[in-house]
């Protein structure tokens, strides 16, 4: 295999695919990226054994087609630290070798037909998403997504497809976030009612390679696993088992308070409110009134803030107590100038802001 290679678009390549290479020691092969030369490009491979990716560089010039295994980060260290434009990748059985003008790196080579192969995408049933829109609703979500394991499966993103919606849930039993856009069935029914929580690494991939917005997702949801494929990668990952809770039930039947927001002004009050928050004590209070939101915070040894906010409000008082991280997580995702309501029934129950008719978040009080 022999192959000229733009050094920054490698470089990105192998860094997007390394996403994939496991962090934890599963079987040394798989400390590699697989990289696949034809005459019209390339391929690189990568997987954990539970997530997988196959991602097309297209502006390699390929002088002879082959297959090689290439130590990820020994590569991608290459990549960075040298300072030429274009380098030169060949590769024996015994040793795969990058030049530049003025230096070269020869490693080990293995045998690449020991590494796993990676599902292709061929199933004919599917759903089709556009990438800006999923990508905007993997960011409104995959942040809520639990980190640690439960007796629920909530370490990942719930995908559901309904009537020509696409709705992802993530939450971590605290706070919930659910986003929805269109989508387009081709074959691959209604979803609702089905458990396919996708982990929160993979969905992480997902997001980086969704570069174009105008391009087309394609999205097969099976039992145990899902694919999804761009132009240039097709992501394989397993599904996260066990049962996902009703997340539907966390949202408040009936809100008496509506308060209209914007998000800019009202993350720079909660950031600042929050500057004396501790660990022990990171309650912020938010004291919500006519015209005007008063934010409180007092750590046991930091001290207080106060931060007043106008508001465009004339609903009764209501005082409720928040985690400041869970709300400013949240706001940080959302354009500045976005509108936002925040709806609530009193202090004690749980609260849901509303960004248009396609994102709500819903958050736990401190009590």
């Amino acid at each position: 295999m022999k192959a000229h290679c733009p050094r920054e678009a490698l470089l990105s390549a192998c860094q997007l695919a390394s996403v994939a290479v496991p962090s934890r020691d599963v079987k040394p092969v798989l400390r590699n990226l697989k990289a696949i030369a034809k005459a019209d490009g390339c391929t690189l491979l990568a997987t954990d054994l539970e997530l997988g990716v196959r991602l097309e560089v297209r502006s390699i010039k390929v002088d002879e087609p082959g297959e090689a295994l290439l130590p990820a980060g020994r590569l991608v260290a290459i990549l960075r630290e040298t300072t030429d434009e274009e380098l030169t990748l060949e590769t024996t059985n015994e040793t795969s070798v990058i030049r530049g003008a003025a230096n070269e790196f020869e490693m080990p080579g293995e045998d690449p037909a020991e590494f796993p192969d990676i599902p292709t995408f061929a199933d004919d049933k599917h759903h089709e998403i556009s990438a800006g829109a999923l990508r905007e609703m993997i960011r409104r979500t995959a942040f809520a997504a639990a980190k640690e394991s439960t007796r629920y499966s909530m370490t990942g993103v719930l995908w559901e497809f309904e009537d020509k919606v696409a709705r992802l849930i993530a939450t971590d039993g605290r706070r919930l976030a659910v986003a929805s856009g269109p989508a387009t069935d081709n074959g691959g029914g209604d979803t609702k009612g089905q458990t396919h929580v996708v982990p929160t690494k993979s969905m992480a991939l997902l997001e980086r390679v969704l570069q174009d917005d105008d391009q087309v997702v394609r999205v097969c949801l099976k039992p145990n696993e899902a694919l999804f494929k761009t132009d240039r990668a097709t992501i394989y990952t397993r599904l996260v088992e066990g049962r996902y809770p009703n997340y539907k039930e966390v949202f408040p039947k009936k809100t008496t308070v509506k308060v209209p927001l914007t998000v800019g002004p009202f993350l720079s009050a909660v950031r600042q409110a929050a500057i004396m928050t501790d660990e022990e004590s990171k309650r912020v209070i938010f004291e919500f009134a006519k015209k005007k939101l008063t934010l409180k915070a007092r750590g046991a040894e930091s001290g207080r803030s106060k931060v007043e906010l106008p508001l465009d409000y004339d609903g009764k008082d209501v005082t409720i107590n928040f985690d400041a991280h869970y709300v400013s997580d949240m706001l940080r995702v959302l354009p500045a100038d976005a509108a936002l309501t925040l709806e609530l029934v009193d202090g004690s129950t749980p609260a849901l802001f509303k960004h248009g008719t396609d994102y709500s978040y819903v958050v736990m009080p401190l009590t």
